[in-house]
Order: structure tokens, then C-alpha cells, then sequence
């Protein structure tokens, strides 16, 4: 933004920082190809020509899908955010079938599970998870919708963990947010 010459919009302080919020952190060692964020700016910019030189001064392999302005009353990204969905790239061996697991783990009640030292149940958060693709019972691609709201998110690797492939060699790719607004 800075080499584009925007005239972000800072916090106040000893150490301002530009006002950038992202719908939703991506955890260390993901991928994605879904990220949104809020940018404050301090003047007016039409979003189209924001876009172009934005794009402009981008590394490889960073695109912009889309830019549009907010209303300043907007609630936030993360208050809207309610799920997201993850293609997982599984390489290991399993003895059990992975269809067999899927199975299984969604027709459970309860999935008990622990982080931070708190229990909580996962089962409610898993809101879809099927087998893609398997090679052999080595290389499996795994689709996930899991909620994400405030003090309920599923982790796709909580969902690794509890179908027992937690040893695993994993790809985790963020593909897609899902808001309350407009589902997309």
C-alpha cells in the first residue's frame, strides 16, 4: 500500500501502525487463496484506480480479486465472518479406510477435544468434510467447511487430529470465506 502511494490511515500512539484488518488470521504454515481485509484510508479513492496501482507494486504469486469502499458503520470483517472451508492435501498411510473415518467422525454426537487447556466439542463446528480424492491410501484430498465465529472456530488440523491423521504430511489451503452478508 505504502509503495503504491496510498495515503493509508494510521492509529494513534507512541507506535502507529496502519489501520489494516483482516477478516481472519491464517495460520502459520496455510495457504490461501481467500483473504479479505479492511484498509482505512485517509482521504477518498476511487477502488478502481486503488486496484490498479495496488496491482502494480504486488510480488509474484499476490493477486487482488477485488477492491470496494465500506460504509464507516459497517460492522467488521471478523464480526461477519461464519465459516470457512479448507482443501487439505493428506500424504500418509492409513489402515483404515479415510471414507471410513469421515464416516465415523460425522456421525458422532460429540467430538471431545482440547485447547489451552479447555474442553470443547468440535462436532458442531465441522460443518462438511468428504474425501475429494485418494491415491492408493497415501495422498488424500480432504474438503472442510468449519464454523468461524468469536469463541467457536473449527482448526482444520483439530479435524486432522480427530481422524486419527494428526502424523500426517499436510497441505492446509484456505479456499474461501463465508460471510453473513451475502454467503460469498
Amino acid at each position: 500500500m505504502r509503495r503504491a502511494g496510498t495515503p493509508l490511515a494510521y492509529s494513534e500512539g507512541f507506535h502507529p501502525q496502519p489501520k489494516i484488518q483482516l477478516a481472519s488470521a491464517l495460520p502459520l504454515g496455510f495457504t490461501s487463496s481467500a483473504e479479505v481485509a479492511d484498509i482505512w484510508l485517509r482521504e477518498e479513492w476511487d477502488a478502481q484506480e486503488l486496484k490498479n496501482r495496488v496491482i502494480d507494486k504486488l510480488p509474484p504469486g499476490i493477486e487482488v480479486q477485488s477492491v470496494g469502499q465500506i460504509i464507516k458503520k459497517e460492522k467488521s470483517l471478523q464480526s461477519k465472518l461464519r465459516a470457512a472451508e479448507y482443501q487439505v492435501q493428506v500424504e500418509c498411510e492409513v489402515e483404515v479406510s479415510l471414507i471410513d473415518r469421515v464416516d465415523s467422525l460425522l456421525a458422532k454426537d460429540e467430538i471431545h477435544r482440547v485447547r489451552r487447556g479447555k474442553e470443547y466439542d468440535l462436532r458442531p463446528l465441522v460443518e462438511k468434510l468428504e474425501v475429494d480424492s485418494h491415491n492408493e491410501q497415501v495422498s488424500f484430498q480432504l474438503s472442510m467447511r468449519l464454523t468461524a465465529r468469536e469463541r467457536a472456530t473449527g482448526r482444520p488440523e483439530e479435524v486432522l487430529s480427530a481422524l486419527g491423521l494428526d502424523e500426517c504430511r499436510t497441505q492446509i489451503h484456505r479456499s474461501k470465506l463465508i460471510f453473513i452478508d451475502n454467503g460469498s
